[in-house]
């Protein structure tokens, strides 16, 4: 493969194997104030086929060589070539094994970009993914060489009293001088990506967990120093994960420890080190004075997702970077489906498709579209993407739908059975359900290799004298930035045909597509389907539990749409059917505001919306769902071409002033009865109760102004509550005094805390007003700002430009500048958080004339930088495209 250090593009048919293969990877790491030593003794052997005078050639990134020794000699200065990015190494042994012993050293506490071997807060850490395990030492730094490892840790007892690495614990011992040691020994095979090792002064909580053989396994959650109290939350929610595991995919546990590390400063939201887990503290550490529901969620959905890549990406990895997906939406799909159990299917499911929505669809839209596996990129760092993750995540469903529960089941055993300690590939994936399912997915696998979000349409004829429905089919992909083709997909449409009793109806497929049971299965760019034995003309539920990631177009009356609204048996669609016509009646009313029109909502809408928040028959966490409406973001995907921020947040709050005053009786019933007191509870019904508690105040407060907001906010007596109205006082009151009391009380109370403080700012950057880009600017100069933190870039700048769409894109283009500028900044410290906040101008294309000319500026701008890092400028040259 290329070398990407460069920027030079890598591509999927350029893939071959390496040279030589590790067997065994002997690691000493000397920690040091201000130096680390590596010296790392490679097990090698030149693979079969290789030309016997073939050199080898290793990874490195901002290394310098110190010794180099070949089976115990140095080897000749003619016989090398070292710089650092490449270790070259010629004259090797023809066959056989044989040692490399390379020794580097490196500064950690300099580290800024927090990817290798860095320090902070006086912590040593490794972050290796994706390419990072080149900047600790020379290696065949790719996903496709795994070996065993054995790590050797020094360093100052008092600095570190506590080593970690990857798999069993092994020696510890005294080196005098006040510095000890301690041995760890990874007996399964891994790629380097997967190398972890944590030191330093650190509390830990642990307990033990037996596994479904019978094995005793201890597990530990180590924090900083006072924190360990606030990590029984994810010990729970690790131990209930691995109990999942276990239950739903027969996966046990293969090794005597598993330890999670939670670190203030860290790029990603954790990663997945074989037996040492490294997470950013905002996923493990909780308590109800500081964390919301959705802090709890989030913990219990990180933990989950990192616990399950045990199998779903150690025990079996990627071949190659390109089949990223293989790993990441595969395990997305298994954390989803382990929240769904834990809590409410629906709801899970729906939160699903809300970030699906949000995130995947605009890259599918836009400048950054690429397929679920992608054929080539420039720096791989910027595909860690929703659409790997999300969309990858709905693939795997779609595959669950098409074989049912047994077959997946039997296609995944297949899958962990033949390629245990393997590096494998969507094909080697695909093949097992096909295998295991008796069926042919060469069409269905086009998911994986065309970018684009598809279109189906569906109409419908009913005639009562044959008492047959007709549903006509239509797919359509449009081509986009990806250029990968609009061949048709195979798409599994669930669907049900409801009765005016507001039940499914029997009914038999007599002819056309293929139905079976609850599925049309869609593979022509047009197809119907002749339903016969209906007795009354139906209400068509189609995409329940959004059985796959497209964009519905129904020929469906609005009278329809509200009777399934209230009847539907799935109560997924009911959300889906509400929302759409929410949303619809949303696109409309920005245009107007855009025009100078006049704005209506259509009263039948907005009563179905307060009707199902009134009704006592779904859960409150539903019924929350069902009050939080599109956001503006939403909505400017929706609408396409032509966005004006400003109107669009003029029609959302019209629409969220009319839902207050009809629904005010509602609304404050709701509070009455869900009105959180005693201690509080984390679990989901509790979670539901303050969520629909909350949503009532936000409609209540646009009718009443900020007093009830006010009064919650001074008496909360957790975090879920006082963030609430903290919000409400910040976003729809900012000019008013309770919103500039609220923000000076907020930060007071949590000066002293990292992840409080993280929403302090994240608020204020969200705030829906023009002026919110001065605030902001005020806010980089507060003492409790740093960019160095990857925390606290995302929270201010990275909410800013993601989730504020009036301010980002305010139309004298102020927003886009103080982006730009901040991007600059932090390119020099961490390219990676820069490469990911500039995502957010990926739908500069869509905005009206002015500020989309803003935006091209701003990136042709960026983009003439000649000192921009590989990972901005990919970005930014992939937007402007």
């Amino acid at each position: 493969m290329l070398d990407t250090d460069q920027g030079q593009t890598v591509r999927l048919d350029d893939y071959r194997p390496t040279d030589f293969l590790i067997h065994l990877v002997d690691m000493t790491v000397r920690l040091f104030e201000g130096r680390a030593e590596i010296e790392t003794r490679l097990t090698l052997e030149r693979r079969t086929g290789t030309a016997p005078d073939a050199p080898l050639v290793l990874d490195g990134d901002e290394l310098t060589l110190e010794r180099l020794e070949l089976d115990g000699t140095p080897v000749a200065a003619d016989c090398y070539e070292a710089s650092p990015d490449h270790l070259t190494v010629s004259g090797l042994p023809e066959s056989g094994h044989f040692t490399l012993s390379i020794g580097t050293a490196i500064v950690p506490e300099n580290n800024t970009k927090l990817m290798g071997l860095y320090r902070s807060n006086g912590i040593w850490c490794t972050q290796c993914e994706a390419e990072g395990f080149r900047r600790i030492t020379y290696f065949l730094d790719r996903p496709d060489v795994l070996a065993t490892y054995r790590v050797r840790l020094e360093a100052d007892r008092r600095a570190a009293p506590i080593l970690l690495s990857n798999g069993n614990p092994g020696e510890t011992g005294d080196l005098g001088n006040g510095r000890h040691f301690a041995v760890w020994n990874d007996p399964f095979p891994k790629p380097s990506y997967l190398f972890a090792l944590v030191a330093g002064a650190l509390d830990v909580l642990k307990e033990p967990f037996e596994t479904m053989s019978g094995r005793e396994v201890e597990l530990a959650v180590y924090t900083e120093r006072g924190m360990a109290s606030r990590a029984t939350y994810a010990m729970d929610a690790l131990k209930r994960s691995m109990r999942w595991d276990e239950r739903r995919f027969g996966r046990e546990y293969d090794l005597d420890v598993f330890s999670i590390v939670a670190i203030s400063d860290f790029n990603m939201g954790a990663m997945e080190n074989k037996g040492l887990n490294i997470f950013n503290h905002k996923y493990v550490l909780l308590d109800p004075d500081v964390a919301t529901d959705g802090d709890y969620a989030g913990v219990e959905t990180v933990i989950a997702h990192e616990y399950f890549h045990n199998w779903t990406g150690n025990r079996i990895t990627c071949r190659n970077w390109f089949q990223l997906c293989l790993k990441e939406g595969l395990t997305v799909y298994r954390d989803q489906e382990f929240s769904a159990d834990e809590r409410s299917p629906t709801v899970k499911r729906i939160s699903s498709v809300r970030t699906l929505k949000a995130l995947q669809f605009p890259e599918d839209q836009g400048p950054l579209q690429h397929p679920v596996r992608p054929s080539q990129y420039r720096e791989i760092n910027n595909f860690y993407t929703a659409t790997v993750y999300d969309k990858g995540a709905e693939v795997v469903r779609m595959i669950a739908t098409v074989l049912g529960r047994d077959a997946f089941r039997r296609g995944m055993d297949l899958y962990f059975d033949r390629h245990d300690g393997e590096a494998a590939t969507i094909e080697d994936f695909i093949l097992c359900f096909e295998e295991a399912g008796g069926v042919d997915l060469t069409q269905f696998a086009l998911w994986y290799h065309q970018a684009g979000t598809p279109t189906v349409s569906v109409s419908e004829s009913y005639d009562p004298d044959t008492r047959r429905l007709t549903l006509s089919l239509r797919q359509e992909l449009a081509a986009g930035a990806a250029g990968t083709g609009t061949a048709p997909m195979h798409i599994p449409l669930r669907f049900g045909l409801v009765g005016s009793n507001g039940e499914d109806m029997d009914a038999t497929a007599e002819a056309g597509a293929e139905v079976e049971g609850d599925v049309i299965h869609l593979r022509e760019p047009e197809e119907t389907v002749v339903f016969g034995g209906l007795a009354e003309r139906p209400l068509v539920s189609m995409l329940r539990d959004f059985s796959a990631p497209v964009t519905l177009k129904m020929d469906q009356s609005e009278a329809d749409r509200l009777a399934l609204a209230r009847l539907d048996p799935n109560a997924f669609n009911r959300w889906r059917v509400l929302t759409d016509l929410i949303g619809g009646a949303l696109q409309e009313a920005s245009r107007n505001a855009q025009s100078g029109g006049q704005i209506r909502f259509d009263p039948l809408i907005t009563d179905a919306v307060i009707a199902a928040a009134a009704d006592d028959g779904f859960d409150p966490s539903f019924r929350a769902q069902i009050l939080s409406l599109p956001g503006e973001s939403e909505i400017a995907r929706m609408l396409g071409e032509n966005v004006d921020p400003d109107a669009v947040h003029t029609a959302r709050t019209l629409l969220d002033r009319t839902i207050g005053e009809k629904g005010r009786t509602v609304f404050e019933r709701l509070r009455q009865e869900f009105a959180t007191g005693g201690a509080f509870s984390p679990d989901a019904e509790s979670a539901g109760r303050r969520a629909i508690s909350n949503v009532a105040l936000d409609f209540l407060s646009t009718v009443d102004g900020p007093a009830a907001a006010s009064r919650q906010y001074a008496g909360a007596r957790n975090m879920t509550d006082r963030m609430a109205a903290f919000s409400i006082l910040v976003h729809r009151f900012g000019h008013e005094p309770e919103a500039r009391v609220a923000v000076s009380d907020f930060f007071e109370r949590y000066s002293t805390d990292e992840l409080v403080l993280d929403k302090w700012f994240t608020i204020q950057a969200t705030a829906p007003h023009g002026e919110t880009v001065e605030t902001v600017n005020v806010l980089m100069s507060h003492p409790a700002f740093t960019l160095k933190n990857p925390n606290r870039a995302r929270t201010l700048i990275g909410a800013f430009a993601a989730a504020n769409q009036v301010a980002f894109h305010r139309a004298d283009g102020a927003g886009h500048r103080f982006v730009a500028d901040r991007l600059l900044e932090l390119d020099a410290i961490n390219p990676q958080i820069a490469a990911r906040i500039a995502t957010s101008f990926r739908s500069w294309r869509s905005l009206e004339p002015a500020r989309r000319e803003s935006a091209r500026e701003t990136l042709a701008k960026l983009s003439e930088d000649k000192a921009l890092s590989v990972d901005l400028r990919d970005i930014v040259d992939r937007s402007l495209r």
